[in-house]
C-alpha cells in the first residue's frame, strides 16, 4: 500500500539519497517544509549532513522544530536528524528539539574524526531492525555522537561505545545512513515503513 512519506527539507543535505533509496523499496516521498505539509503524511524522515546550530536555526525558522515535536506518527531521524532529536547538542552549544534524552558530544580525538566508513552495529532491539543480523555493518560519517541511555536500540564502537540508533514512543533516530548501508540499511529503511 502506498503511503504519503514526508521528508524534512531544511537545507542540510542528503536528501537526494533518502529519495532514491525509498524510490527502491516502490515509495515515492515528498519534501515538506512547513508545518501545514505534515497534515496528511503517515511517515516523516528527518535526514541532514551539515552543522547542528544553522540546520536547528532553519527548523525554528519555518516552525517545523515544533511541528516534528508534534508529529504523532513514525519519524525517522537520520544522521544529523538524529543528533537534532537530542536534548543537547555540544555542537554549536544549542539547545535540539528534546525527543531523546541526554546531550550529543564531540568524539574525543583518540581516534580518526569523524568517524567515517562502514562499523558494525550490536544489541539491535525494536521492531525496526527486525530481519536485520547482530553485527551487521552500516555506514557511518560523523564527528558527534549521542552516549549510550536509555533511549539506546542499538549500539557501535568508536572510542568506546555509542548509541548507533536511539528510539522513543513514535521517534526514531540512526546515526548511520541506512541509504547509504547496502542490504542492511534497506531492510531497515522497509521495516520503518511497516511500522
Amino acid at each position: 500500500m502506498t503511503q504519503q512519506i514526508g521528508i524534512v527539507a531544511y537545507k542540510a543535505g542528503n536528501i537526494a539519497s533518502v529519495v532514491n533509496a525509498l524510490a527502491r523499496l516502490g515509495q515515492n516521498a515528498r519534501l515538506v517544509s512547513g508545518p501545514a505539509e505534515l497534515t496528511h503524511l503517515d511517515k516523516l524522515i528527518f535526514p541532514g549532513v551539515g552543522h547542528a546550530r544553522p540546520a536547528m536555526e532553519q527548523l525554528q525558522s519555518t516552525g517545523m522544530d515544533e511541528a516534528i515535536r508534534a508529529f504523532h506518527r513514525p519519524v525517522l531521524g537520520i544522521c544529523l536528524g538524529m543528533q537534532l532529536m537530542a536534548g543537547y547538542s555540544e555542537e554549536g552549544a544549542m539547545q535540539g528539539l528534546g525527543l531523546f534524552p541526554g546531550s550529543i558530544k564531540l568524539f574525543n580525538g583518540r581516534s580518526k574524526v569523524p568517524h567515517m566508513g562502514w562499523n558494525r552495529i550490536y544489541n539491535l532491539k525494536t521492531p525496526l531492525f527486525d530481519g536485520v543480523e547482530e553485527g551487521s555493518h552500516v555506514y557511518f560519517v560523523h564527528s558527534y555522537y549521542m552516549p549510550e541511555n536509555g533511549s539506546t536500540i542499538a549500539h557501535c564502537d568508536y572510542e568506546g561505545p555509542f548509541a548507533a540508533a536511539a528510539a522513543h514512543k513514535n521517534f526514531y533516530g540512526l546515526q548511520f545512513h541506512p541509504e547509504k548501508s547496502g542490504a542492511a540499511g534497506m531492510r531497515i529503511l522497509q521495516r520503518f515503513l511497516e511500522l
